[in-house]
């Protein structure tokens, strides 16, 4: 949208609040805004894209001010919702218990182009896509530049289903930005699916538009239309796939989830337990976008693969695309896809492997883990481990003590190297083969013992003693320990209390949380460099 343009559209808003409101907006304070919010008896306030409220004057909002605002726009539907002809504001009424209007929210409507420059390609592949992701970043503003790039450029027959005329804007004539896309308004957010149906059978449209699937009923039309083989543009309640899957009302749209029986052979080859879920049928969408932000997206290329890989608990990389900010319009096909940043450069460059759809030589895309709020750990030399079969506590305190610069991490994709058991590598057949597709490192350990973890995790992390007293107090360490498990067994096999050697302060506590890993208790006697440990069972752990 031009400069010009948004400043007309503000004044179209603007004209409709009252004086003690409008004397306070300016189009420069407004550029970012994101809405105007104006509750009865609070001053007004405008919110800010990155967060911020700035108050407007110190007049409270009256119940005049509201009255004021209300009779020079158009009513409210079921929803709450009204707008302004011919532009992309929406303004929605907060009510009481009685119905009375007692505050509003005038979400600020702007035309914003190149915001899809990045999936362009997708766009054009004639297959249905879902946006998914939080309110307020920008699934409609997607889904309104999508129409007039499938409009306008590729010249097919779109028909937008607008419920609250947020795509296309209020009035009888669509806003331009939908380019030569047709609207369909839909009077009541309830008849949303119907709507959709009488699109497809009325108006033979080659693509349609919804904004917000949000009912089981929604769904089951989507489905409908995208087996008549109509290309479906839709966004969806949900920040991420995962979630969609875990969502009753909406995983139909994903292919719908199921509880499956497996026989012991297949249960067996799968690493897994006899009942699982999976995938029911094919999913409505051929391709799920997840909006991270407002110019960055993960896209995954096929959904019933994405949707399966999830489902087994297996690792799925989607495709991270960057909008560049830097850039007004569209982007040259070569910037649409971000770069790796330098700080990425401990990434295997053989992880792209994973996703077969984009060619291995493709060095525009960029992998990134399932767990999206965690993007690849940028400290250098920071190393996530992920156990199969080891004794997870123990790492943990190896780390501790040795205050290693590396986690456990319990998804296989996030891991830089794995520790298995070595007595247990059958059972892990699958675990292990993608860890080798990913081109992990793999550590075997041979018994779940203390000494023989931190042995593998140093040979691992490549950790060397700087100096004779460190791996001195190291190995002191481990002989208390190990001390500590000779203890454990004796009360365990019926010794009524058991004296430790004397030990340090760090060295007793670890002592005390091993002691009570075994359900038993331990306390610490004596004085100064003499200060030790006495572990109790039998009668004498009850007094």
């Amino acid at each position: 949208m031009s400069n010009l343009q948004f400043q007309n559209d503000l004044d179209r808003l603007t004209e409709v609040l009252p004086e003690k409101v409008k004397k306070h907006i300016t189009y420069e304070k407004m550029e970012d805004v994101i809405e105007i919010v104006l509750d009865i008896g609070r001053t007004p306030e405008i919110r800010h894209a990155g967060g911020k409220i700035e108050y407007l004057g110190d007049e409270f909002v009256t119940e005049d001010d509201i009255n004021y605002i209300t009779s020079r726009i158009q009513d409210f539907t079921s929803d709450n919702r009204s707008g302004i002809p011919g532009t992309l504001h929406r303004i929605s009424a907060i009510r009481n218990r009685q119905g009375k209007i007692i505050g509003l929210t005038c979400r600020i409507g702007r035309v914003v182009t190149g915001t899809i420059a990045c999936i362009k390609d997708i766009c054009m592949m004639n297959k249905s896509i879902l946006f998914l992701g939080r309110p307020g970043v920008g699934k409609t503003t997607k889904l309104r530049e999508i129409s007039r790039l499938v409009a306008d450029e590729l010249g097919k027959r779109v028909v937008i289903v607008d419920t609250s005329n947020e795509i296309a804007g209020d009035g009888d004539t669509p806003h331009p930005a939908i380019g030569h896309a047709r609207r369909m308004q839909v009077t009541q957010p309830q008849y949303q699916k119907d709507i959709m149906i009488e699109a497809v059978e009325n108006h033979t449209p080659e693509v349609i538009v919804v904004d917000e699937i949000g009912t089981e009923e929604e769904a089951q039309a989507a489905r409908t239309i995208a087996e008549r083989g109509v290309m479906l543009i839709a966004t969806a309640h949900g920040n991420s796939l995962e979630n969609l899957i875990k969502n009753p009302t909406l995983s139909d749209l994903v292919g719908g989830i199921q509880s499956v029986t497996l026989g012991d052979d297949e249960a067996k080859r799968r690493a897994s337990q006899k009942t699982v879920l999976e995938r029911e049928k094919q999913p409505t969408f051929d391709v799920v976008i997840e909006i991270l932000d407002r110019n960055t997206l993960a896209v995954y290329k096929n959904t019933a693969e994405a949707v399966d890989y999830i489902l087994r608990g297996w690792p799925i990389r989607p495709e991270i695309r960057k909008v560049d900010k830097s850039y007004e319009g569209e982007l040259p096909k070569q910037e649409t896809v971000s770069k790796t940043e330098p700080t990425f450069s401990d990434i295997p460059k053989e992880i792209n492997r994973l996703d077969k759809s984009v060619p291995e030589h493709n060095t525009d895309s960029l992998k990134f883990s399932f767990s999206r709020q965690k993007y690849v750990d940028e400290v250098k030399g920071f190393k996530k481990i992920y156990l199969y079969a080891v004794s997870r506590s123990i790492v943990e305190k190896v780390i501790e003590r040795l205050n290693l610069n590396a986690e456990i991490t319990r998804n296989l994709d996030e891991a830089d190297i794995v520790i298995a058991h070595k007595n247990f590598i059958k059972g892990g057949a699958r675990v292990l083969s993608i860890a080798n597709d990913y081109r992990l490192q793999i550590f075997y350990v041979k018994t779940n013992s203390m000494a023989q973890i931190q042995k593998v995790l140093k040979e691992a992390l490549q950790i060397t003693e700087a100096s004779e007293t460190l791996l001195g107090y190291y190995d002191d360490t481990e002989k208390a320990l190990d001390e500590t498990k000779e203890a454990i067994n004796k009360i365990l096999a019926g010794a009524q209390q058991v004296e430790l050697s004397p030990q340090n302060p760090h060295i007793r506590k670890l002592q005390h949380e091993l002691v009570e890993q075994h359900n038993l208790k331990s306390i610490s006697i004596g004085e100064g460099s003499n200060r030790h440990l006495r572990i109790i069972g039998g009668k004498d752990f009850n007094n």
